[in-house]
């Protein structure tokens, strides 16, 4: 982790600033304060009609800094990394508070004690004449899948992030956040009727994890979705069971489930778990876990924006709600433990509570099996965006490859399907629980007041005994 960290010197800060700003910032009588800064270095690449379409460099580098009194929050940022700026932005902060005192801060270093995202490779090693290598093998293997593969599109990028927090309780630790990402977008035409399909892989790994193999997997997977999309049947309407794939179906957990658990919505009773724990919530065959230690996943941390080692935490146990997700300000008004679970998008915003990577613990059941237990209902292999009410779990989800289950078969390829339903509702009626549990390798972005942070979710194959399926058929199913 630390191997591409840079000198403090080079960043242009020192221990003795930081403990500077942080003691001009309680200087009004706030209870608390910390500093988030980072370096970050995108570089990205755009392919379309076989041809580099764009390149990029973003370079981004601040500080924020806030103060935390009772339950009020200041916060204020700056892009100029001097004493000058740096104090008045501590100043401005600091104005959340009305008194004043005098506060010394002195600041010890902290290592993670873990790496979740070790690399084989010092990180931007490779430059961009790789990366558009990258781009030309996709876009040869994906052209040559099939004469109905039309137009294809593609970018890779690479991001390279330093990150400090240090706060009024002495904190000073330092993470290095590897991001690398390749997607793809295939469109076929058939008979003056088009149809696409895309996806993405990557996570916090360096650009020798695209090997040829795992690209032209891509390839494959993303032309032969797009080209099968050309004869998809029309899809089934009304409740009827559900398989949900393993891997990508989990944003359902995600977006359903997992955002109503965090601890900012549980504590000002918004969300539909508020004021719960250690009530049944789901089928006791569920147990659902927020998980930043999973190795070179997108949403995995050593360490989370508020200087939290990331932590494995188990949310709902055996269909028991057993906590929340935690930041700093919700375990400083309710006294429950930290989880790491404190996040922001940059610099320039405050933290909140987020998710990392969650996911639902494998079951017992084979795949197969639980396939074959359906008479008549919906595969919905991998799932797209949604919506979600936080304060009730309503949900509304589009199938981005759902299939037709026919007395025990998976049968043709649909289009148009979206689920319908209740989060709480859906993990009751939860009564199949593969045992193949797959971490996505989605390129997701989740957003919360307008901040999107990257991560992680997966599932095992998930049996739902009734979902309300939006389609084009009415014939449905029973």
């Amino acid at each position: 982790m630390n191997d591409n960290l840079r000198p403090l010197s080079e960043l242009g800060l020192s221990e003795t600033l930081l403990e500077k700003v942080l003691s001009r910032a309680l200087s009004r009588g706030g209870d608390f304060a910390d500093v988030f800064f980072e370096d970050s270095r995108l570089r990205s690449l755009q392919w379309e009609e076989s041809k580099l379409k764009s390149s990029s460099m973003v370079l981004t580098r601040g500080l924020g800094i806030r103060v935390i009194s009772g339950e009020k929050t200041g916060y204020a940022y700056t892009d100029e990394i001097s004493e000058e700026a740096l104090l008045h932005a501590a100043d401005t902060a600091s104005h959340i508070a009305e008194s004043s005192r005098d506060f010394s801060v002195s600041l010890q270093t902290r290592k993670s004690a873990s790496n979740f995202y070790p690399l084989k490779h010092p990180f931007g090693e490779k430059g961009a004449g790789s990366m558009l290598s990258y781009l030309e093998t996709l876009q040869k293997a994906a052209a040559s899948f099939d004469p109905k593969v039309e137009k294809i599109m593609a970018g890779i990028g690479e991001n390279r992030r330093e990150i400090l927090i240090a706060n009024s309780e002495g904190l000073l630790v330092r993470d290095f956040r590897p991001m690398v990402r390749c997607n793809l977008s295939v469109i076929a035409e058939k008979d003056g009727r088009r149809e696409t399909a895309h996806e993405g892989i990557g996570g916090r790994q360096d650009l020798e994890s695209f090997t040829e193999e795992r690209l032209h997997s891509l390839s494959g997977r993303v032309a032969d979705l797009a080209v099968r999309k050309l004869d998809a049947g029309e899809a089934p309407a009304g409740a009827m069971p559900v398989v949900l794939g393993a891997g990508t179906g989990s944003v359902l957990l995600h977006e359903a489930v997992g955002h109503g658990l965090e601890a900012d919505f549980c504590r000002k009773g918004t969300s539909v778990y508020s004021h719960r724990i250690g009530e049944r919530v789901a089928s006791e065959l569920c147990t659902v876990v927020d998980d930043a230690t999973v190795l070179n996943d997108r949403g995995a941390l050593n360490v989370d924006d508020e200087g939290q080692d990331g932590e494995r935490t188990v949310l709902i146990e055996k269909g028991v709600l057993k906590g929340y997700m935690q930041d700093r300000l919700s375990t400083r008004l309710t006294g429950d433990a930290p989880t790491g679970n404190g996040r922001r998008e940059s610099y320039q915003d405050y933290p909140m509570a987020r998710m990392t990577c969650t996911y639902l613990e494998p079951g017992e059941s084979e795949p197969e099996e639980i396939l074959s237990s359906v008479e008549n209902g919906l595969y919905a292999k991998r799932l797209g965006g949604g919506q979600v009410d936080i304060s009730r779990g309503d949900f509304v989800f589009t199938v981005a490859e759902g299939y037709r289950i026919e007395n025990g078969k998976v049968g043709e390829l649909v289009k148009g399907a979206s689920l319908i339903g209740n989060g709480p509702e859906v993990m009751d009626r939860v009564t199949m629980v593969g045992n193949d549990l797959a971490i996505s390798e989605g390129m997701w972005t989740c957003g919360k007041h307008g901040q999107g942070v990257p991560v992680g979710q997966g599932m095992p194959h998930l049996k739902v005994s009734e979902i309300t399926v939006g389609g084009t058929s009415m014939e449905g199913a029973s």
